[in-house]
Order: C-alpha cells, then sequence, then structure tokens
C-alpha cells in the first residue's frame, strides 16, 4: 500500500497564511547562503540572457537575489498560489519585463505541457510540498524534459537528520535527495551547499 501523503498545517492559497509564510520564512537559517550558492551556480550558464524557471517561486525571494546577481536573465516563476505571486509581484515590480508567472500546480498530471525548455530550474523548499518524499524521483523525471542540452537543475530543499527536519517521510536525507536524482536519470548529481536545514544540489543530464 503506497504511503499516505502529510497534510500541510498551512494553506498557502490563502492570502493570510501567505504573507505569514512570507515573513516567518526570512528568519530560517542558511536562506542567504544557500541563495548565494543559487547565484554563483547560475552565473556560469554560458548565456548572456538566460531563460530560467522556478519551480515554487513563493513569494518571489530566490527571483530577487537571482535577479540581482543575473540582471540579464529572464524568469518564469510557476507557484500554484495566486496569494504567493500576488507577493512576488509586489517584491518584482521594478523587473516585471523579465519575469513571467504561470499558476500551476506541479502535483497536478500534466504540469509540464506547454512550458518549454529553460536554461535552468531552479527550485528552494518546494520538493516537500509534494507532502510526501515518495514523490520526487516522478518529479524530477519530468522536470528533465524542461531542461535545455547542458542545463543545470538546483534542487534545494531541507534535509531529513542531524541539524535538519524530523518528519522522515515528509524530508529525505541528504543521500536521499542525491539517489532521487539519480534514479530519475540525471546522471551528475553535486552537492553544492549545506546551510541551515537547506542542502543545494546540481544536478544534469548528461
Amino acid at each position: 500500500m503506497a504511503p499516505t501523503d502529510v497534510p500541510s498545517p498551512i494553506d498557502l492559497r490563502s492570502p493570510i497564511d501567505a504573507s505569514e509564510w512570507e515573513r516567518t520564512a526570512q528568519l530560517r537559517s542558511g536562506r542567504a547562503e544557500i541563495f548565494r550558492a543559487f547565484v554563483e551556480q547560475l552565473s556560469r550558464v554560458s548565456k548572456t540572457h538566460p531563460r530560467i524557471l522556478e519551480l515554487g517561486s513563493g513569494p518571489g525571494f530566490l527571483a530577487s537575489s537571482v535577479l540581482d546577481g543575473l540582471p540579464g536573465a529572464s524568469m518564469t516563476l510557476l507557484d500554484f498560489s495566486s496569494a504567493m505571486h500576488d507577493l512576488a509581484r509586489a517584491r518584482l515590480e521594478a523587473r516585471a519585463e523579465g519575469i513571467c508567472f504561470v499558476q500551476i500546480d506541479f502535483k497536478r498530471a500534466g504540469w509540464i505541457e506547454g512550458l518549454g525548455t529553460f536554461d535552468a530550474v531552479i527550485t528552494n523548499q518546494a520538493v516537500h510540498e509534494l507532502r510526501h518524499k515518495q514523490h520526487a524521483r516522478k518529479f524530477h523525471e519530468q522536470v528533465r524534459t524542461l531542461l535545455g542540452a547542458g542545463a543545470p537543475y538546483l534542487v534545494s530543499d531541507h534535509f531529513h537528520g542531524d541539524g535538519g527536519m524530523t518528519n522522515h517521510e515528509l524530508f529525505m536525507t541528504v543521500d536521499e535527495q542525491r539517489q532521487a536524482l539519480l534514479d530519475a536519470g540525471f546522471r551528475r548529481v553535486e552537492e553544492v551547499r549545506k546551510a541551515g536545514s537547506l542542502v543545494l544540489h546540481c544536478a544534469r543530464g548528461s
């Protein structure tokens, strides 16, 4: 029998819950270091105007850091919550020309259809929103189809274990995160940075 998904304690579609998540997320340890590592990795993409897809983009914290570090980039921000997109629009208003907002639930079948391919796909604190770690491999397989040739997939999430999170159904160990990417068909998976309860991996298909 398949494991039961872990229910979320908050409704990120709610403007109240989304605003509270935005407030508390800024206080969490390790985020600034992980964001810097995202920008460092993306700066190695050999395109002047890279097209970047962020999955589970939330209130636009990571997108703001990326666009500060790579002003020539364009970004597609994908989230299932219109409330989160409203917060992101307010945060990124001055850079609206380089941003496309897409409201899609990546837990739904067919969510990748029509998105195209990108020079990089990034995600932070979103994989566990699949609500069970059993879904990670399939999710990563779907992401592979969105990557252009040689494009990096940068995945950051909370890890289970010492210094990390306690729920072993929702959160993966660092080794489990790496293995899920390998099982999804990525040939090269590198641990880039660990900070606070977060770990960032860079995966490539070739």
